[in-house]
């Protein structure tokens, strides 16, 4: 992942404490930064596969941290 910055970390921080929340909640919990900036900030993470973002039931868009990264995952012995 490329550097951090505070609003990498608010973002981060904000999944880890309300796992499976929507961009409009995340939106709402982080007041002073704007829509704009959370929405850039999950679209770059996403894009490299640090957040999970699906379109939910209620049609709205769903964020989550995966569970685990697949290179750490446990690999079958041969």
């Amino acid at each position: 992942m490329a550097s951090r910055t505070p609003v990498t970390d608010r973002i981060l921080d904000e999944l880890q404490r309300m796992p499976g929340c929507d961009l409009d909640t995340l939106t709402k919990n982080l007041p002073d930064l704007s829509w704009s900036q959370i929405f850039l900030e999950v679209d770059r993470l996403s894009r490299e596969g640090v957040v999970l973002v699906t379109f939910g039931l209620e049609r709205r868009y769903m964020l989550r941290l995966p569970e685990y990264k697949a290179e750490s995952a446990p690999r079958p012995a041969h």
